[in-house]
């Protein structure tokens, strides 16, 4: 393996240009290029920001070309020269990549739209780094389900986990597809109980006794999760935020400081100068969190488009064997990310959790 790991990302959509752009922010990685099948703004945006661009097929290429993009080259060129590649294809194109990366000898990080099964492994970087150590592949679980696993596995870690029951509300569609796709004035609830969320969590984790109920919102930021959660013994509010706060990755925020709904959340990131406002914790109310004898209830918001980004560049190296120590790749990556414990202290008190 050379000095530094050699990524590719193919598909540069809200997923592929965000784990993009943290390969380029990581010292012992190198981005040698992005793949897609698009001509519009968005594959141009990275012609704009120096990232060599390649087409993901040859049909692709041809009409990539034709309007004016300066193809590198076709996918199975660029993987020659790479040691993993991130999926960031639609649900399911990833799957049917799996056998062309594995074709050319490339480890491979699919998404949380393929199933488990695909990959026969689900990664949380926290909870599972040393299994996907040396692996050929791995799928990198979806954004309420990576969620799920840090808080679950935050109070499991702690003693404190009896079993949990969750109600997700999901926002309607990603902010660009706005135009096009998406509810409007309702909400819908998911067809079955458990909604996948649940089973999902417990391929990464299968001791985790959980329920996920699930329904769809209109609105186009940010999920929003609601725990009512059975302790293994009668605890305090103190001790569940302690134990939430030493797991890497949840920040508090609370409405006395204003920050009150899903939109407080997104505005304080941009405030705060994230990267397209991205937030890559999970941001748990700590001024709403409540216990209750051995009963838990908490409510926390999650960032649909940021919430894996961090566990993709870990994921990165654990396939890679580069660092072999899940807590050094944790320090690594949220290091260059700026991830904090609270977004409203300095960052040398939110990084110790003091």
């Amino acid at each position: 393996m050379p000095e530094k790991t050699r990524v590719t990302v193919n598909g540069y959509g809200v997923i592929g240009k965000r784990v993009a752009d943290a390969v380029r922010a990581q010292p012992d990685m190198e981005l040698v290029g992005v793949s897609d099948v698009i001509s519009d703004y968005r594959i141009q945006t990275a012609v704009t920001l120096g990232i060599p661009v390649y087409a993901s097929t040859s049909s692709a290429a041809a009409s990539m070309r034709e309007s004016g993009l300066p193809v590198a080259g076709e996918l199975h060129e660029l993987l020659g020269r790479t040691d993993v590649v991130v999926d960031c294809t639609p649900a399911k194109v990833g799957a049917e990549n799996l056998a062309h990366y594995r074709d050319h000898g490339v480890k491979a990080i699919l998404q949380g739209g393929e199933r488990h099964e695909v990959t026969g492994h689900s990664f949380v970087a926290h909870a599972n780094y040393a299994t996907a150590l040396g692996r050929d592949a791995t799928r990198v679980v979806s954004c309420n389900t990576t969620a799920t696993v840090r808080t679950l596995t935050a109070l499991k870690d702690a003693g404190l986990l009896g079993k949990a029951r969750g109600v997700l509300i999901r926002r309607a569609t990603d902010p660009w597809e706005s135009d096009h796709s998406g509810i409007m004035n309702t909400i819908v609830p998911e067809g079955s109980i458990p909604s996948h969320q649940g089973p999902d969590a417990q391929s990464v984790d299968p001791d985790l006794d959980v329920v996920t109920i699930a329904a769809k919102g209109s609105h186009t930021q940010n999920h929003m999760h609601f725990w009512t959660v059975e302790l293994s013994r009668p605890s305090t509010r103190e001790e569940v935020l302690e134990a939430l706060m030493a797991m890497p990755r949840i920040a508090r925020v609370r409405k006395a400081d204003g920050v009150v709904a899903l939109n407080s959340t997104v505005e304080l990131m941009r405030d705060l100068g994230r990267p397209r406002g991205d937030m890559y914790e999970v941001a748990v109310w700590e001024d709403i969190l409540t216990v209750q004898g051995n009963e838990l209830f908490y409510t926390y918001t999650v960032d649909n488009q940021a919430i894996v980004i961090p566990e993709n560049i870990d994921a990165i190296r654990a396939l890679a064997g580069t660092v072999t120590d899940a807590a050094e790749s944790i320090r690594r990556t949220d290091e260059s990310l700026g991830v904090r414990r609270d977004f409203l202290t300095a960052p040398e008190r939110a990084a110790t959790g003091r």
